[in-house]
């Protein structure tokens, strides 16, 4: 074990993060089932059918509205929330991050900048809650997540929708407005997947994003670590295969996707619009079903992390009964 593992969020924030991961990932494969659905017929009946999945899209739609609500309002009466935001408001050391390692890359600057340090032989409190990578992420899936929302609703709302374009012909934009912003989303999911579970230091997953900081112990044995310990880590011998088996899957579903939101006709893209319709090329019917499949990962991984967190907490219930003779609390990792 070693400081890399310090929880950097709250048990609410945490909680949270695992309730919203499970939200998109139904919203997702819901609304792909109808999206593809000759492609990924098997999963519009695993979820009962036309009826089933549009039900299950809807009632996922309904509680992602209800988790930004929450969110919002916890944000704004939390003394912690309110903390937390101004922490992940972008600043000048961003900007200057940014400059700094485009210069870095290019050989120009001997090293990263303090708002891009990440892990890398840092201690916890000397990297920032988040980088400006991270505060980017955060930003683009708050925007995402809010447009798909509202643009939900208003379909939703036939009525609405009606009253607000009058025309058939810009109810329909706007449904290719949703179903377009979702691709997007969807391959920034993929790629937040891969990178959070391909990590090579928390390799099969990052327990920060579920283990909070109240469970976590400020030191591990050292009095005063110089280093977060990420030299006393090993690498998972099974990292390079899975990583790379992954990573090809990761680009060949964001690839076809995209690719299967231009060709398929119907939804998103109007047929009007549409280039081709139907699983006719199979390498595109094969890719769709695996960008599906890293979805799946995606979810098993965020269970795990749960899992993980459960299992830290009864370790720690088993250190206190014991009166701290139980050894250290440890992660799969070690």
């Amino acid at each position: 074990m070693s400081n890399l593992d310090h929880g950097k969020f709250t048990r609410v924030t945490t909680t949270f993060h695992s309730l919203l991961a499970l939200d998109v990932f139904l919203l997702f494969f819901s609304g792909y089932a109808i999206m593809f659905n000759d492609e990924l017929w098997w999963l519009m009946e695993l979820m009962g059918g036309a009826a089933g999945v549009s039900a299950v899209h809807r009632v996922t739609g309904i509680a992602l509205i209800a988790l930004i609500f929450f969110w919002v309002v916890l944000q704004v009466i939390s003394p912690t929330g309110r903390s937390n935001f101004r922490e992940i408001l972008p600043g000048k050391g961003d900007v200057d991050a940014f400059i700094q390692d485009v210069q870095f890359m290019l050989g120009r600057a001997d090293e990263r900048h303090p708002n891009a340090r990440q892990f890398g032989g840092y201690k916890a409190d000397e990297v920032p809650l988040l980088s400006y990578v991270g505060k980017g992420v955060v930003f683009i899936f708050s925007v995402e997540l809010t447009l798909l929302a509202v643009s939900g609703l208003l379909i939703w709302s036939k009525t609405g929708l009606a009253a607000l374009f009058q025309t058939k012909a810009a109810a329909a934009a706007f449904v290719t407005f949703h179903g377009l912003l979702g691709v997007i989303m969807l391959m920034g999911v993929m790629f937040h997947v891969f990178e959070h579970g391909m990590h090579p230091a928390f390799y099969p997953v990052e327990t920060k994003a579920f283990i909070p900081r109240s469970l976590v112990p400020e030191r591990h044995g050292d009095d005063d670590p110089e280093t977060t310990g990420i030299e006393r880590l090993t690498l998972s011998a099974s990292w390079g295969k899975v990583s790379t088996v992954f990573g090809a899957m990761t680009v060949i579903g964001i690839v076809s996707v995209m690719i299967g939101s231009i060709f398929d006709e119907g939804y998103p893209v109007p047929r009007e619009l549409a280039i081709g319709g139907g699983p006719s090329n199979l390498l595109l019917t094969v890719g769709i079903n695996i960008g599906i499949l890293v979805l799946g990962i995606g979810l098993v991984l965020s269970m795990y992390g749960n899992v993980l967190r459960l299992r830290w907490e009864r370790q720690l219930e088993e250190q206190e009964r014991t009166g701290g003779e139980g050894g250290d609390v440890g992660t799969a990792d070690d």
